[in-house]
């Protein structure tokens, strides 16, 4: 389901780089605000297969489950404009027995400028019945050895992640 990386940590956010498509954008050339949802849920999909081993096709086959979508909470900064490189940034920063919150975040290529920011809230489900289910225990020992644990979920708002997100971004650019 997925695999353990010299039995070390694993890393906690993955990285990837995209390109702003054209047929992906409004008449502003700015990335339709809906279309942030597909560029963050495909960069993660192969994110976590690439960097953790972990497929998402495997916890259905083997579990008949799905992490479904409960809530979003999202932030347009800066546009991402057509043609544009940016990095997209994803990582779990919240999980209990049914729930996982997801943090993704855009910047231009540079990683100097956050463009976009969102928290999107999943409930794990049983495919047959649509109800909540617990995680399962290797489910949960993925998510323990996957989440950030820098991030306080219960004690930090949106905005407030916002702002410390900016915040990082300042700080590896003076190191830079």
């Amino acid at each position: 389901m997925y695999e353990k990386i010299n039995d070390g940590e694993y890393p906690t956010i993955t990285e990837s780089k995209a390109i702003i498509r054209f047929q992906d954008c409004d008449p502003l050339q700015h990335l339709n605000n809906s279309k942030y949802f597909d560029y963050y849920f495909n960069a993660r999909e192969d994110q976590v297969a690439k960097l953790y081993g972990f497929k998402f096709s495997e916890v259905f086959k083997n579990y008949r489950t799905s992490w479904v979508v409960y809530q979003h909470q999202i932030a347009y900064i800066r546009p991402a404009v057509v043609s544009e490189w940016v990095k997209i940034f994803s990582r779990a920063i919240y999980f209990d027995t049914d729930t996982l919150v997801t943090e993704y975040f855009m910047t231009d290529e540079n990683k100097t400028e956050l463009k976009n920011f969102m928290w999107t809230t999943s409930k794990y489900v049983s495919v047959e019945t649509g109800r909540r289910v617990p995680h399962q225990k290797d489910i949960m020992h993925y998510l323990a050895a996957t989440c950030e644990k820098d991030v306080n979920f219960n004690q930090i708002s949106f905005n407030d992640r916002i702002k410390a997100v900016k915040q990082e971004l300042l700080l590896k650019q003076s190191f830079l």
